[in-house]
């Protein structure tokens, strides 16, 4: 380490009355301090100051970027500047899920997750928007809001110019020119888009609910839908629509109804070629017409 990158600073001893107490408390009889002397490390570079000098080392692996702890994984091969870092990252290959949720039982491999987790089921939202007054119970969700409000959308797709706030969103918009569906339920073979859906999917084998409604008991699959719900006891209908003046709970009621308006149809019968605006009429169409049951495939147009 540069011997340019910190400065030793000597404080003034402790007064006589707090070294007093020390000896009161830990020293032994007879035992007597003579002087007392603290010793500061101080990064030159933001000018933070550290107890101990290795601290101060560890400290200056942010200005410099030096990462001296490397995943010993050949197929990751990451590097952090922390060896606390490291070790949190290794439960990623090791599958480790040692933190288990009290009230659904579901586990997580690091404590902050279960913790985040747990606000899902107390509906805390501790974390708030300055500019509208907004909850969330995740200080990443409030983050992606915020962008909302300054508009940015740095991100483009080169196929379609579609604006995003953010590279994981981006994405997953991606693969909607690519078709690739790089997440595979290892129980039916169905596959998705996004590992989120997956995650969703795999409940409808595992038959887990974990978002309960606090009023009537109701439980669901997703928080969204929780939410949704959530509505119906409140009344509250913020989604309108900007063809007539009808309201409704949830977005994507509101995206069904905009139909009525646009003669969007995109699902479409594979046996007679009709179309319908809901893939839920197209499965009583083939019910019905085609005796394809309910199990019959929904096929959305291009």
């Amino acid at each position: 380490m540069s011997p340019q990158m910190f400065t030793e600073v000597e404080a003034a001893p402790p007064e006589e009355s707090e070294q007093s107490l020390v000896l009161e408390e830990a020293g032994p009889p007879g035992f007597m301090l003579q002087s007392v002397t603290w010793k500061y490390f101080t990064c030159k570079a933001c000018g933070k100051s550290f107890s101990s000098q290795s601290n101060l080392k560890t400290h200056l692996r942010v200005h410099t970027g030096e990462k001296p702890f490397s995943c010993g994984c050949p197929q990751c091969g990451k590097r952090f500047s922390k060896q606390g870092q490291l070790k949190t990252h290794a439960v990623i290959h090791t599958g480790e899920k040692p933190h288990a949720c009290d009230q659904c039982g579901r586990r997580f491999n690091l404590l902050q997750n279960l913790q985040r987790h747990k606000h899902t089921h107390t509906g805390a939202k501790i974390f708030v928007c300055k500019v509208c007054g907004k909850g969330f119970t995740r200080a990443v969700t409030l983050r992606t809001h915020e962008l909302i409000h300054s508009g940015q959308k740095p991100l483009r797709c080169e196929q379609c110019h579609k604006a995003f706030r953010h590279a994981v969103n981006l994405r997953n918009h991606q693969r909607t020119h690519s078709g690739a569906r790089p997440f595979t339920c290892d129980l039916c073979g169905k596959s998705f888009r996004q590992s989120v859906n997956l995650k969703i999917h795999r409940r409808t084998h595992t038959g887990e609910r974990p978002f309960s409604c606090r009023q009537c008991g109701k439980t669901f699959t997703q928080q969204s839908s929780l939410i949704s719900h959530g509505r119906t006891h409140s009344g509250e209908k913020p989604f309108s629509c900007g063809a007539c003046d009808k309201k409704f709970n949830n977005r994507n009621s509101l995206k069904l109804h905009t139909r009525v308006h646009t003669g969007e149809k995109p699902y479409a019968c594979d046996i007679c070629g009709k179309n319908f605006s809901q893939g839920s009429h197209l499965r009583t169409h083939k019910r019905h017409l085609h005796a394809g049951g309910k199990s019959a495939p929904v096929h959305l147009l291009p």
